[in-house]
């Protein structure tokens, strides 16, 4: 029977307990998280269980929707390596695969984990400022050059280099093996992931289960980002330090938890191109020129950091960075070339270095390793291959392994003996690791119970109090049976870890003391990158408006088939066609109108498609996501939902309010944006992308349906489109008449949809933005606002044609471009050298 039935016959907490253990048995060999060898359940998970078992099926039912909800609407994501579209950005995209139970442990256990990691971190460390400076320990003997040398993640123009190499932020997979002694399975220095993706995994089952949180008294984890945060700030020169978190970009992997932990933290999330270095400082190319960067925390791999000196086919990185490092100007977290450290090569060399640098055994062992590029080391994995998994001895070695342990006794005789040469040809591309089965842990599987392998990713920071480790961490499980070697893949699962104290915990914020906060009112600065993206979303917000409005104008006119008001063919006709203009419809002759209209609101082929507007602004969202409320995120799940083609052909009722449904979520973004977002430079770049889309749009309507002896019916459909109806037919007795509609729709600067209303914006959204120079001289971009202002204040309903609605038209795209000529690509722009002043 499954879980839920069995919860909902059972009458008391104690039978519903017996109902979630029921079937639960510990996987043959391997401790188990949840339940000791003798069936008792462990003491810890005791809480947890009672709150389970006190819980009906469709309250605990209801209480995992709210994670998963959460999940959903904060669209928490993350990407397999590889697995990008090319003509869809977002199709790779997965959901956030949350475990509903948390792994729980003692705060006496982890004391010992942490104890464990802190140490590991020092020694890591240590042996990174001996590799980039003194090299004591290749010249005693202690690791073998080709251990370092050979590792494509050792950079040699780092050498002597100040704080190369130098770790901020430290990650250990550990495991648990059947005697329950944690192991260290891998170690992660060049750029570890899932310390906020710990954040939203806590944030999720926080939300799901809030009293038992604070009933198992569960550590807090904010003191470790405000560690963290305090140890970059140290590390810098200035006493308030511009903190840059440099992403590989919105296809990483985990671009996601990168523009979470910016936000959270306060940083600045900037990509390669947003930096650039002069007179060997760092900067940050912003719409009001370059401003000084301190700290760069890295999320990218240290030798795409700088294509001059590091890796020339890299577009991530820095150019001069390398120089800028040298030169003592910024700090780079973790320093360039700490990955080398990460080679599983080295890991068999970590017992004895503890020993010879700290002076201590290491609290947390290793998994068994034997580099195969030492003669006795390579023998012994030879001797004994059909026991051992193999493994790369370092990053893309370029042999016939990818990044994971292969399982030698899961291969053919064939593929053993192909392994077996190739150790023996080229050993120091290989190492040797025991094969240890992983402990486990609970999880719901087809409403059952039951026990699956994990690992655990714990972090370490470097604060100026030292090493601090974050109490929890990240737990990946493994959907299968038999995992011994666990990846965040597709088919595997992640969890909060609660670290349990006997007493009550303190609350935690990020939030300064009462007696250190700075007031200020605008928020930091703004990325040309961003600035460009807010512009563009706004843009596409705008043009998937105008689609929907023609979309149900359309179909409102063929609903209404009664109406046999003079034009009204025509200006169906008109509607049709200016979809097919537009790039929403299909063309083709003997294409049914309906069919257009629905290909307009649902079709992914057709660029200018509702639809199509939606994925490109939710894209162009992806990369600034940092900057949008979960409100704002939501409203694009939302609008994406609505605009999914079904199955089934709709009818043209259907569509109709599909396309009324998705204007009144736009109009929630807007008031969202309008009431929301403090009026910075990025409401303004978001306001400024819609203005001018609006405009432009306009006029396009204009252009189309209100030329002199236009049917009235046109007119209407003018006004419609507009949103101006009420408004005309306030003013005006008569129906639509074409120089009162032309004047209200081109020329009426109290008319919030009228081009001379966008102009007045625009005009003063470009006056609030910051200059270059104060030479008092006006910049391109302000110089065409006053134009069009002039030409929209002066113009006259009576005299506007085609022609002169085209001049507006192209006025406002020439503003579009003066103001991307300006803002978002400063480098092209002849203006470029005045972009020097510093700040």
């Amino acid at each position: 029977m499954a879980l839920q039935g069995r919860l909902n016959s059972a009458r008391s907490r104690g039978e519903r307990r017996n109902a979630l253990l029921t079937g639960y048995r510990p996987l043959p060999g391997a401790y188990d998280e949840l339940m000791a060898p003798d069936g008792t359940v462990r003491p810890q998970w005791e809480p947890f269980l009672t709150e389970w078992a006190g819980l009906s099926a469709d309250e605990l039912q209801r209480r995992f929707g709210l994670a998963d909800r959460h999940v959903r609407d904060t669209g928490v994501s993350y990407r397999v390596h590889g697995d990008v579209d090319a003509n869809d950005p977002l199709a790779g995209e997965r959901a956030w695969p949350l475990n509903h139970a948390p792994l729980v442990i003692t705060g006496a256990e982890w004391q010992v984990i942490a104890a464990g990691v802190a140490q590991r971190a020092q020694l890591l460390d240590a042996v990174l400022a001996d590799i980039y400076g003194p090299g004591r320990l290749v010249r005693d003997g202690a690791l073998p050059a080709a251990a370092i040398t050979g590792s494509p993640d050792y950079l040699r123009p780092l050498q002597g280099t100040n704080g190369a190499g130098q770790l901020q932020l430290y990650a250990a997979d550990l495991g648990r093996g059947p005697d329950g002694r944690w192991w260290v399975l891998g170690d992660k220095t060049q750029a570890p992931s899932g310390a906020g993706y710990a954040l939203e995994n806590r944030l999720a089952l926080g939300r799901a289960f809030p009293d038992l949180f604070r009933t198992m008294n569960v550590e807090r984890l904010a003191a470790f980002f405000q560690g963290f945060r305090a140890g970059l700030v140290a590390r810098a020169k200035r006493v308030e330090p511009r903190i840059c978190l440099l992403t590989p970009g919105h296809l990483n992997e985990s671009y996601f938890e990168q523009a979470y932990l910016a936000r959270y933290l306060g940083f600045l999330l900037v990509e390669g191109g947003d930096l650039v270095m002069r007179d060997g400082l760092m900067h940050v190319r912003t719409i009001g020129g370059f401003k000084r960067a301190d700290v760069i925390w890295r999320r990218i791999d240290g030798d795409f950091a700088d294509p001059l000196e590091l890796n020339a086919a890299s577009a991530l990185g820095v150019p001069g960075l390398v120089e800028a490092i040298r030169q003592d100007n910024v700090v780079v977290a973790n320093g360039l070339g700490s990955g080398v450290v990460e080679a599983r090569a080295l890991m068999g060399f970590m017992p004895a270095l503890a020993r010879d640098i700290l002076g201590e055994e290491l609290i947390l062992p290793n998994i068994a390793t034997w580099w195969c590029g030492q003669p006795r080391e390579r023998q012994i994995v030879l001797d004994r291959l059909d026991e051992m998994s193999i493994a790369p001895a370092f990053r893309a070695n370029g042999g016939n392994l990818d990044d994971q342990p292969v399982l030698v006794a899961d291969l053919d005789r064939t593929e053993r003996e192909r392994l077996r040469a190739a150790i023996e040809q080229r050993g120091l591309d290989h190492v040797g690791q025991e094969v240890v089965r992983l402990s486990t842990m609970p999880v719901l599987h087809e409403g059952r119970l039951q026990p699956r392998p994990m690992t655990l990713r714990v972090f370490a920071a470097a604060t100026p109090d030292g090493w601090q480790v974050m109490p929890g961490g990240f737990c990946r499980i493994s959907e299968e049976t038999d995992a011994r070697a666990v990846t965040m893949r597709s088919a595997v699962r992640s969890s909060d870890v609660w670290v349990t104290s006997d007493r009550p915990v303190e609350p935690m914020t990020l939030l300064p003391s009462p007696d250190k906060i700075a007031i200020r009112r605008i928020v930091g600065i703004l990325p040309s990158r961003a600035a460009d993206n807010l512009f563009w979303l706004g843009r596409y917000l705008e043009r998937t408006e105008a689609t929907l409005r023609l979309v149900r104008a359309v179909l409102g006119r063929l609903i209404n088939a009664d109406d046999q008001a003079p034009g009204h063919a025509e200006t169906i006709k008109r509607l049709a066609n200016l979809l097919v203009a537009w790039g929403a419809a299909p063309a083709g002759r003997g294409r049914a109108i309906a069919s257009q209209a629905t290909s307009a609101l649902y079709g992914l082929d057709e660029y200018g498609s509702a639809a199509s507007s939606v994925r490109e602004a939710r894209r162009t969202a992806s990369v600034i996501r940092e900057r949008l409320s979960v409100d704002a995120w939501r409203l694009f799940g939302d609008l994406q939902r609505q605009l999914t083609a079904p199955r089934k052909p709709v009818s043209e009722g259907e569509a109709f309010e599909v396309a009324d449904s998705a204007l009144k979520s736009l109009a929630a973004f807007s008031g969202l944006s309008q009431e929301n977002m403090v009026r910075g430079a990025g409401w303004r770049f978001l306001d400024i992308g819609r203005r001018l889309e609006r405009g432009v749009t306009t006029c396009r309507y204009a252009r189309h349906f209100a030329e002199s002896g236009t049917p009235g019916n046109c007119l209407d459909a003018l006004l419609d489109l507009t949103d101006s109806q009420i408004t005309y037919r306030s003013r005006y007795l008569l129906g639509a008449s074409l120089q009162p509609v032309l004047d209200l729709v081109m020329l009426d600067p109290y008319n919030p949809r009228s081009v001379a209303f966008q102009v007045e914006r625009l005009d003063q959204e470009i006056a609030a933005l910051p200059t270059l120079s104060d030479d008092g001289m006006l910049e391109e971009p302000r110089r065409l606002a006053l134009r069009l202002a002039a030409e929209c204040r002066t113009a006259e309903a009576s005299r506007l044609d085609r022609a002169s609605i085209l001049l507006f038209e192209q006025l406002l795209m020439g503003l579009s471009n003066a103001v991307a000529d300006r803002y978002f690509l400063q480098n092209a722009h002849p203006e470029g050298s005045r972009m020097t002043q510093l700040a």
